[in-house]
């Protein structure tokens, strides 16, 4: 019987020897392995819906999950935005050259619009958005290619936007900017060497100037960056889209000089009905620019579609009625110059100030730009073509430094919020004195465009060239360049 017991008490010890071990990690991974966390409770449910109705930080209930009305009006402004370019302003530009050019304006805010699409999903979303350089004036490299940008919202910009949508949003405002630089060199720049411009200039002025006013630790974004160097504001961007090309625009047109006949021959639009229709299309689009910059469908959206009516219909109405007391007529173009200076002068200003606020804002729009198109132009001789300097570059410079007399913490809370605290904006905004932070981001920002076009304009000459022949800008651009014509007789 003791031989039968051995056998069985070996195989015993056997077993323990091989499975002990393995029963004892298992036990270890079971201690180490977190807890379960509790499922949220009640309160915390109705907190995080809460959080959804008043834009703020939804709390562990709903991290990492969109909301469907945010991200909705937030997928629509991209969409009025990107309208804007196409086929806004392509129409508005396109109107305004004469009819042998007008296809090279269409082709050139199409190609951009590829192009610049292209530079965003390799790398101009992270160089804006990024923060993995920790620097102030580019952001970084972890969403190059587009990698990691999911329908998950990047909490560092919105709580309740899914980041595909906030970058695609954020797209169409780097698509637009250079192509507003389109209409002070109309009818006398190559197609290729705007595409070679265009795709320096988004690395050198766009991208990092964004990064600045926008980003999470950006160097002048007063609002959000609690370490902010300068304490300045600009909501939908009155430095990063309007002064940025606009004083582009203007330097860039002198180094190309004036077209062909330029102050002999006659160079009236072709077409005021496409130059109306594109200004309409460009209005609507607006909505999507100033109202979708809060990234919520929420109060401060509802403020800024307030102000940006308003400053709009002022300015277009206040134009028309300056032609008509010193010309004689209020003339389409004048209310359609009115209304495009209005939009871009509240621009920085939209989330900010009130509505009285907003019509001063339409008031000055209206008189600033119109005297730097009739009187400065003529008197410095310059050609801008589609006055892109009169209106983005002056209305730009206007708006983002009227934004630093009529901003009130009124309209828009965060202006006076932790980060705002911290960084020293809220005691400027409460007490007075932001316009001096503008006015430092105004200096910045035009010293960045002009010293970065100088620079840029002379290489893209050297390699390709910036005109075309005499005689293909005699004939236009649009058979010699794209061998097409917009109208076939």
């Amino acid at each position: 019987m003791s031989m039968l017991i051995l056998p069985r008490l070996l195989r015993k010890l056997a077993l323990c020897a091989f499975f002990g071990p393995l029963l004892q990690i298992a036990a270890f991974a079971q201690a180490a392995a977190p807890a379960t966390p509790p499922p949220p409770t009640s309160d915390e449910r109705i907190a995080a819906l809460e959080a959804y109705v008043n834009n703020t930080d939804p709390g562990k209930s709903l991290t990492g999950v969109a909301g469907p009305g945010h991200n909705a009006w937030m997928m629509t402004s991209a969409a009025l935005v990107l309208f804007m370019t196409l086929p806004g302003l392509a129409l508005f530009y396109g109107g305004l050259v004469r009819k042998k050019n007008v296809l090279s304006v269409l082709a050139q805010c199409l190609g951009i619009t590829g192009l610049v699409t292209i530079l965003w999903w390799a790398f101009g979303y992270s160089l804006v958005f990024g923060t993995s350089f920790g620097s102030s004036i580019f952001g970084g490299s972890e969403y190059f290619f587009l990698k990691g940008v999911t329908s998950a919202p990047n909490t560092n910009y919105a709580y309740w936007v899914s980041q595909n949508v906030f970058s695609m949003y954020q797209m169409m405002f780097a698509i637009i900017t250079p192509a507003l630089i389109v209409g002070a060199i109309a009818e006398r720049m190559k197609f290729s060497a705007i595409l070679v411009f265009v795709t320096i200039w988004m690395f050198v002025v766009y991208f990092p100037l964004a990064h600045m006013v926008w980003g999470a630790n950006g160097l002048m974004n007063g609002v959000w960056n609690a370490d902010a160097k300068i304490s300045a504001i600009d909501f939908a961007g009155g430095t990063v889209v309007h002064m940025s090309s606009g004083w582009t625009a203007l330097l860039l047109c002198i180094i190309l000089g004036p077209r062909i006949g330029f102050g002999k021959d006659k160079m009236a639009p072709h077409s005021m009905v496409l130059c109306m229709v594109g200004t309409g299309m460009l209005w609507v689009g607006w909505y999507g620019f100033n109202a979708g910059s809060a990234v919520a469908a929420d109060g401060v959206a509802a403020n800024a579609f307030l102000t940006t009516t308003l400053a709009t219909a002022v300015a277009a109405f206040t134009w028309g009625m300056i032609e008509r007391v010193f010309r004689g007529h209020a003339s389409i173009l004048g209310f359609c110059s009115g209304a495009v200076a209005g939009l871009v002068v509240i621009t920085p200003a939209c989330g900010f100030v009130d509505s009285t606020g907003a019509v001063i804002i339409g008031v000055l729009a209206a008189v600033i730009p119109y005297l730097a198109c009739t009187k400065l132009k003529g008197m410095f001789g310059y050609d801008d073509a589609l006055d892109t300097f009169g209106v983005h570059a002056v209305g730009g410079t206007l708006g983002a430094l009227m934004t630093g007399f009529l901003a009130t913490a009124s309209v828009n809370s965060n202006l006076t919020g932790a980060p705002a605290t911290k960084n020293g904006l809220a005691g400027l905004v409460t007490n007075g004195g932001l316009w001096m932070s503008q006015l430092k981001a105004i200096g910045l920002t035009l010293v960045l465009a002009l010293v970065a076009t100088l620079v840029i304009a002379y290489l893209v000459k050297a390699i390709v060239g910036l005109r075309p022949s005499e005689e293909v800008e005699r004939q236009g651009l649009d058979i010699n360049e794209h061998g097409e014509e917009g109208y076939v007789s």
